[in-house]
């Protein structure tokens, strides 16, 4: 009979729990956890604080289940996917080789060396095409974009491709 009396005291707190606050049931968890909590989750805070309430009454999990849970940590893995790229030092005498990365330049863009020619407001604009991915100079000065390039013409940001009359991609 004292198992069923301990019990009905369980099954008496747990229930006082469905009734009390967040701000209660994070203070209840500060009492048995021993800890303040992170979390104003009420169900959590419930569940929590009902298996700690029950530990107490009927005890926590078993020596043995204590020791199974050790080890089962210690011999889990962190990482639950491999890694995508294998990261391995240089072996031996071999050369070290490195690739760079290809950038597709967009087909919208001249060649390197081609002027975009436009006039505005009167002005003639004259903007040339650098090699590979250095961008477009006007006037002097180096733009990694056109949209830069139509910044600086307009005061205002403004498509370059758009301003250029350079069309769709294709």
């Amino acid at each position: 009979m004292i198992v069923n009396d301990k019990q009905a005291m369980v099954e008496a707190e747990i229930a006082e729990l469905y009734e009390m606050t967040t701000g209660q049931l994070a203070e209840k968890y500060e009492q048995l956890h021993g800890q303040p909590t992170r979390t104003r989750h009420r169900q959590y805070l419930i569940r929590k604080n009902a298996w700690r309430i029950q530990a107490h009454a009927f005890g926590g999990l078993s020596e043995r289940a204590k020791r199974r849970a050790a080890e089962l940590a210690n011999d889990a893995d962190i990482r639950v996917m491999a890694p995508k790229t294998l990261v391995c030092p240089p072996q031996g005498g071999e050369p070290e080789t490195r690739t760079t990365r290809f950038i597709k330049r967009d087909p919208r863009i001249p060649s390197a060396g081609s002027a975009i020619v436009r006039t505005y407001k009167g002005k003639k604009l004259r903007v040339v095409v650098l090699d590979g991915d250095r961008g477009f100079e006007y006037e002097g000065q180096r733009y990694d974009t056109l949209s830069a390039v139509a910044k600086h013409i307009t005061g205002s940001h403004i498509n370059g491709f758009r301003f250029f009359g350079l069309g769709k991609k294709s």
